[in-house]
Order: C-alpha cells, then sequence, then structure tokens
C-alpha cells in the first residue's frame, strides 16, 4: 500500500478510450445507446447534426478526462458538453471546441487539444440507475453491481446509504443466469417491461465484458427513458493490460497523442514510468518496491520525481536509457537507485550506470543501493565512485 500523496502531472490508465470508442464497442455488442457520430472538424460536426435529425443533440468534446461538463475552452468557451435543439449552433460550438485546449479538474494546468468532437442525439431520462460488471478479488471472479442511484458518485451513495448497493456474483463458467439479471434489473427499480428490457442489457453488457477481457465495465448512469427505453447513456470500460495479444483491435484504439512523451519513450524500452511533482528521481526494481521507496522519500521530507520500475529481467541498454529519461527531467536534482537483486542481476545494473554517469555526464547527486546477486562483479560502479563526487554506493 502506498502512504504516499503525490500529485500526478498525467492521470493515465494503461489503456484508455474515449467516449465515443466505448460506445462503439458497446453498440458492436448490441447494447443500446444513444444515436451519434464523430467528427475532426466544425464541417463534419454540422453534417453529422444535420443527419441525426433529433429533437435535441447532445455536442461533447472527447478528451481523456472527466469533468468536462464543468470545463473552459482557451477560446473563451465555456463547457465541453452543451445540448441544443438546432443543428446550426453545433457547427459554431465545434468551431470553438476543435484546435483549442480545455481545461478541467483532471487535466492539466494548460488544458488538453480537442481534436474529435462526438456529435449525440439527446434523449430524456427519467429515472437513473447505475449498474457495474467487475472482477473482483473477494468473489474470486466477475460481480454485478448496481443501485437504483445512479447518475452520482457511486462511493458517496455507498457511503450514505449501502443499503441501496446491490451485489451478484457470477459463475465465470456459467455466466449471468436469467434470474440473477431479472433480480438484478428489479433492484434497480425497473418494473413491468423496462425490468425485462434492463436485464436483457445486463445480459449484454456482461457479454460484452468477456469478449473484451474486461476488467470492469461501469454504466452511470443506465437511464429510462419517458418513451420506455432502458439505455446506457455513459460508459467507462476498464481492460486486462495480458489480454493484449489477443485484443489487438481494441489496443488498436488506444489514444496516444494525449500520453506523457515520457511514458511513451520509457514504454519503447519496457520500462514502467510515471511522472510525479518532486525532484528526487526514484529507480527501482519492482513496484512494490518503487512505492515503498517513494513512501521512504515522503517520510523523510523528500519528494519522489517520478515511479520507474525496471521491472524483471533488465538488459544493460534499459538501464541506460532509464538515466536519460530521469536526466532530461529539468525538476531532477537527485537520483536515488534502489534495486533488490532478487529477479535482477545487479552486475547488469552496475554496467548501465556506469556507462550512463560517463557518457551523460551526469550532474546530479546520485545515491546507489544495490543488494542481492552478482554484488561482486559490480567492481565498475565502485571505481567509478573514485572518479565522481556526486555518486555514493550504499
Amino acid at each position: 500500500l502506498c502512504l504516499t500523496v503525490c500529485t500526478w502531472l498525467s492521470p493515465r490508465r494503461w489503456l484508455n478510450l474515449q467516449e465515443y470508442q466505448s460506445k462503439k464497442l458497446m453498440q458492436e455488442s448490441g447494447v443500446a445507446v444513444q444515436r451519434f457520430y464523430v467528427a475532426d472538424t466544425a464541417s463534419e460536426a454540422l453534417e453529422a447534426a444535420k443527419r441525426l435529425n433529433a429533437k435535441e443533440i447532445v455536442l461533447k468534446a472527447q478528451i481523456l478526462a472527466g469533468g468536462r461538463g464543468k470545463g473552459v475552452f482557451d477560446s473563451g468557451l465555456k463547457g465541453g458538453v452543451h445540448l441544443t435543439k438546432d443543428p446550426a449552433v453545433v457547427g459554431e460550438l465545434a468551431n470553438k471546441m476543435l484546435g483549442f485546449n480545455l481545461t478541467t479538474k483532471q487535466t492539466p494546468k494548460e488544458g488538453v487539444k480537442v481534436k474529435t468532437v462526438m456529435v449525440a442525439e439527446a434523449l430524456d431520462i427519467t429515472r437513473e440507475t447505475y449498474f457495474a460488471i467487475l472482477m473482483d478479488r473477494s468473489f474470486n471472479g466477475p460481480v454485478m453491481v448496481g443501485s437504483p442511484q445512479g447518475g452520482m458518485d457511486i462511493e458517496e451513495v455507498a457511503a450514505s446509504t449501502p443499503e441501496l448497493i446491490f451485489k451478484e456474483a457470477i459463475d465465470i463458467f456459467e455466466g449471468v443466469r436469467d434470474d440473477q439479471a431479472l433480480r438484478m434489473a428489479a433492484n434497480l427499480g425497473f418494473k413491468g417491461a423496462l425490468q425485462r428490457q434492463a436485464a436483457d442489457q445486463i445480459k449484454r453488457l456482461y457479454d460484452l465484458f468477456l469478449k473484451v477481457d474486461a476488467t470492469q465495465v461501469e454504466v452511470n448512469p443506465l437511464g429510462e427513458t419517458p418513451e420506455g427505453q432502458v439505455v446506457c447513456f455513459d460508459a467507462k470500460i476498464n481492460f486486462d493490460d495480458n489480454a493484449e495479444f489477443r485484443q489487438k483491435n481494441v489496443f488498436a484504439m488506444d489514444d496516444m497523442t494525449e500520453a506523457d512523451p515520457t511514458e511513451m519513450a520509457a514504454a519503447k524500452w519496457d520500462l514502467k514510468y510515471i511522472g510525479l511533482d518532486g525532484n528526487i528521481a526514484c529507480f527501482v526494481n519492482g513496484a512494490g518496491l518503487a512505492m515503498a521507496t517513494c513512501d521512504i522519500i515522503d517520510l523523510h521530507g523528500g519528494k519522489p520525481a517520478n515511479f520507474l520500475d525496471l521491472g524483471g529481467g533488465v538488459k544493460e541498454k534499459q538501464v541506460y536509457e532509464a538515466f536519460k529519461l530521469l536526466t532530461a527531467d529539468p525538476k531532477v536534482e537527485a537520483i536515488l537507485v534502489n534495486i533488490f537483486g532478487g529477479i535482477v542481476n545487479c552486475a547488469i545494473i552496475a554496467n548501465g550506470i556506469t556507462k550512463a554517469c560517463r557518457e551523460l555526464e551526469l550532474k546530479v547527486p546520485l545515491v546507489v543501493r544495490l543488494e542481492g546477486s552478482q554484488l561482486c562483479r559490480s567492481s565498475q560502479l565502485f571505481t567509478l565512485t573514485w572518479r565522481m563526487s556526486n555518486i555514493i554506493i550504499m
């Protein structure tokens, strides 16, 4: 458990899809969503609004951040989500969204440039519910979670009215049974014909869950319309990264344009990097040790500048490239290397550090802790400390 409180420079999941991409996956699995189009220009947005031929249209800026509705564009436009009954207004609004930065509570201070908008049919909602399917260790598999109180923070609902949270464990071999789906639909407050319709949507969402190797499919809200439709109005899908080899089409949709450049550079070398707001760079093997190292730095009054996990089976070149990433960060005033040689050969680490120190002309203080395998072969690094006063070996 990491206790350090850090500011993340760029909130990001391993695979993060835009809203329209998640809705497309849902459509393909027969899940009921609003009719929508995607546009990259104002003229395309206007044409999409006309094609929808809807009573009301919702225009949504597509970025990988929440709080879009309350966001602000550097064009002066307020709000990344707008409702209108006039298709012409869609074109005008899109012109003030596309190519401009949108700043929300989840974006960097400078905001994120909007390159795509979603033009969708706006439907009235008479009632909002919450529904999710997720992998849960306590259930040893998938579990359905639902609440008749949707459209709000589900954690708040669970804290204030826990009796309104309903759970159903799913047998991974059997799938969602009809009685389970109907019981969950009833717990969500659907009645009559809507209960059967909601149960059908629940089963289709589980089919999607399995189809794309998801770890979570969250729909908030799963809504009821005045016309008697059960519709998934918004969705968040998390994926199992270990299934990338068989979900190539899904992972190919990953929008890397909003990714942190350093994180992308690290990924090329199979390094796990997350930028933080401190000034002490962490160079560690293993996520647990990396989190503990961040905690130790924080405990003694410092602030970690990053989370860099080498992982197992690291090569000398990866060590060298990791140092290049760390030294390129202008915030870094010192580097702490904390390696336990259980899954990593310390000689490889030492050789990589030696090469980096010589070729990159390291200027900032470097503290190295190597413990475990092959320490006797790390003499190059110890020799280097006699020549460079800014290196400490522990």
